[in-house]
């Protein structure tokens, strides 16, 4: 299932949720080129390995997204849920226009985008 950013966006300026917690954002991206989303962690998808099943293992929601969420986010989420399988209560998303979208509405944003470069911003 999607997850539109702005929902996101909520989770992360709520102060009752918990990144790694309540919520793991996955960029599967080979690396965090032109900045990643604020607690995102970096798993490429050929990378994916045991210490990252059980990382993604706790929490609650897990966002899959790449560059444009067209082919190697969905196809993580996709694999995570064939290979590992939620856990009980778990929801897995794919972030609705990737990485790509999230920096074109996002990048002014401090608590949103991390890692941008000057003339990115």
């Amino acid at each position: 299932q999607t997850l539109k950013p702005e929902d996101l966006v909520s989770w992360l300026r709520d102060e009752r949720w918990k990144a790694h917690k309540d919520y793991l954002v996955v960029d599967v991206r080979p690396r965090f080129d032109g900045g990643n989303i604020a607690t995102a962690v970096n798993i490429p998808r050929e990378e994916f390995n045991e210490a990252d099943k059980a990382l993604l293992a706790t929490p609650r929601k897990l966002v899959f997204h790449c560059h444009h969420s067209l082919h190697k986010g969905p196809a993580s989420a996709t694999n995570y849920l064939k290979t590992v399988g939620a856990s009980e209560g778990q929801e897995v998303y794919v972030l609705e226009g990737g990485y790509a979208k999230w920096a074109e509405v996002y990048s002014k944003e401090k608590d949103l985008v991390e890692n941008l470069k000057k003339d990115e911003e």
